[in-house]
């Protein structure tokens, strides 16, 4: 039987992929970067899975809103690196797993979640930017990759207690596949994330660690849904004025554009808007 013997959880900026590029590892900005990736790519090289199922966010590269899911399953047989607008990196694809994708699938379909599956697309920089780090590839990759395209770029996205559920969901299809595999879970992201803006790049490392125990045994976030709870309320509204909670300076972000920061007064369509707050 498979069996999962580890999960990673990392960044996925493309920068970390720029600076791996560009032979960054002793600069003084980006070696901290390098040394903290070590102990992973130890833990790899030690265990060595024969597959990775690699959990991240497509960028609007290989995926558009014409059609647009909350889970995407990769299907395919080799993955290529995406071209994000300047080429594509100098690495070369990676194996899949179509079987072990095909046995996720039935699980999952018969757990209630709607795959919808892919194939013969080009992963970007939310696969391949720390991927490129942590595993080697030169002149080949050491295992294959299951990508699973989580749908968070367009609204509704799916719910922490829905993403939750597809984890387990995920594990029970993992350990029930009847071949001898070693496999890591892997989730890429952000957690302070601001892409532009004055605050880009900024990194509130108190924020994290605290969301990062809210994820886990310290709270119940993982639980949460979009709509919660009886003190929810839903009002209709014309003007809608937002202002910060402190001091600290609060950029607004409208569909990936910075109009400005807060407070902020907004009018709307009469009875276009709902609000739930």
């Amino acid at each position: 039987m498979a069996r999962i013997i580890g999960g990673i959880a990392t960044s996925h900026t493309p920068t970390i992929g720029f600076a791996l590029d560009t032979n960054k590892q002793n600069d003084p900005v980006w070696a901290p970067i390098f040394k903290g990736y070590e102990p992973v790519q130890a833990w790899l090289a030690q265990h060595r899975p024969d597959v990775l199922v690699y959990i991240y966010n497509d960028h609007i590269t290989s995926f558009f809103f014409d059609h647009y899911s909350h889970f995407a399953l990769g299907i395919g047989a080799s993955w290529p690196v995406a071209d994000e607008g300047g080429g594509p990196r100098a690495l070369p694809s990676i194996p899949g797993h179509p079987a072990l994708a095909r046995h996720i699938a039935e699980v999952l379909v018969s757990d209630e979640f709607d795959l919808s599956y892919f194939q013969g697309k080009g992963l970007d920089h939310g696969c391949f930017s720390p991927l490129s780090l942590l595993w080697p590839h030169e002149p080949v990759w050491p295992g294959a990759i299951i990508p699973l395209q989580v749908g968070v770029l367009e609204f509704p996205i799916p719910s922490a207690r829905r993403c939750y559920n597809l984890g387990r969901s995920l594990r029970r299809a993992i350990q029930s596949y009847p071949e001898d595999l070693k496999v890591a879970v892997v989730g890429t992201g952000g957690l302070s994330h601001q892409v532009h803006g004055e605050r880009a790049g900024f990194n509130n490392t108190e924020w994290d660690m605290k969301f990062m125990d809210l994820l886990t045994g310290g709270g119940n976030l993982r639980e949460g849904t979009h709509v919660n709870g009886p003190k929810v309320q839903v009002v209709r509204a014309r003007t809608v004025t937002a202002t910060p909670l402190g001091p600290e300076p609060v950029l607004i972000d409208v569909d990936g554009e910075g109009p400005g920061r807060l407070p902020a007064r907004f009018e709307m369509m009469p009875g276009a808007l709902t609000l739930r707050c």
